[in-house]
């Protein structure tokens, strides 16, 4: 089996030169997809000016966000500082949806940390025109804090919403298993048990997902190089449940590319952008290797093989800020 894999780029900047000339995006451009009308831009989640020109006048249906955390993985900012940053790419995203849309924010709730930036986040949104719709768990199949506290395997998705958008209640896309017994009831004088009395073995998608596969080296999908890639899966939900055909979408972290690429065989348009041009050329070249060859992704290989086949690894070392810091997670 082909093994090879780009380490994590944030910690990698000798590898970061070695690809960056193959990038076709510097800060401020756009490239826009003559097959399907996507976009891609590397651009600054926060800037109105550089969200407004990738618009180009049209308002999105769905927003799908993954903002980095403010974990360790990034250059750490003050909590107060990271929400002040929050609150501008929510702006932005105010200004270019419809009146009837939706929002879902991947948060992280970092227990080490007073659960932050979750807290904090929740409490500015109450200020912005959006209104909370749910809370949503996507359980992980692996974690941290084992030797002395919980296991931690889950990540948080918020969902809000503007004005009464489109949202479809389809209970045959989910595999989630009923896993829980109980809830007791007579029926024609017999007490039957909830499981008995179902026609079905699974459950329609609630607010606790715990059918997704994390995405890790072994699986097509993955985009080596990358933090904690968004299962395509799990976003593939996302815009079944609050878009239809041929709505626009927008991903302001794009990251792996998995909300174009979703978009992209769900036929919905996408407008993402990524402020660091290596991650905005990964989800261009996710697109065009799907299109190619019907591959999600690149498994044990990475998306700039071909031009740099055996990249100079080299020491890793920790982030610092002259690194772009706002990246997604998925």
């Amino acid at each position: 089996m082909k093994n090879n894999p780009l380490p994590r780029l944030d910690t990698s900047p000798g590898i970061r030169d070695e690809l960056l000339p193959y990038c076709r995006l510097q800060l401020g451009e756009v490239w826009t997809d003559s097959i399907s009308g996507h976009r891609v831009g590397c651009l600054d989640a926060a800037d109105i000016k550089a969200i407004k020109d990738i618009m180009a006048g049209e308002r999105a249906q769905l927003a799908i966000h993954d903002p980095p955390y403010n974990l360790a993985a990034f250059e750490q900012r003050s909590i107060a500082a990271f929400i002040d940053w929050c609150r501008k790419w929510v702006s932005c995203t105010d200004v270019v949806l419809t009146p009837d849309s939706s929002l879902y924010v991947w948060l992280g709730a970092d227990q080490n940390d007073g659960f932050q930036p979750l807290p904090d986040f929740m409490l500015m949104m109450r200020d912005q025109p959006f209104r909370p719709r749910s809370f949503i768990t996507m359980r992980n199949q692996r974690g941290y804090g084992t030797q002395k506290n919980w296991m931690a395997v889950r990540q948080e998705l918020l969902y809000y919403i503007k004005g009464n958008p489109q949202f479809n209640v389809d209970a045959e896309y989910t595999d989630i298993p009923k896993i829980l017994r109980g809830y007791y009831k007579d029926v024609n004088g017999k007490k039957t048990e909830n499981l008995e009395r179902s026609r079905s073995d699974t459950i329609r998608a609630g607010n606790v997902w715990i059918d997704v596969q994390q995405v890790f080296y072994r699986m097509e999908e993955n985009v080596s190089g990358c933090y904690a890639q968004k299962p395509l899966k799990c976003i593939d939900r996302i815009i079944r449940a609050s878009s239809v055909p041929h709505d626009l979408v927008i991903d302001f972290f794009a990251h792996s590319g998995t909300t174009l690429l979703a978009s992209e065989i769900l036929n919905r348009r996408c407008f993402t952008i990524d402020i660091d041009p290596i991650y905005a050329e990964m989800t261009i070249r996710r697109l065009e290797r799907f299109r190619a060859s019907g591959q999600l992704g690149w498994q044990n290989g990475h998306p700039f093989e071909a031009d740099v086949p055996k990249p100079n690894i080299g020491p890793a070392v920790s982030p610092t800020p002259t690194m772009p810091v706002q990246r997604t997670l998925f």
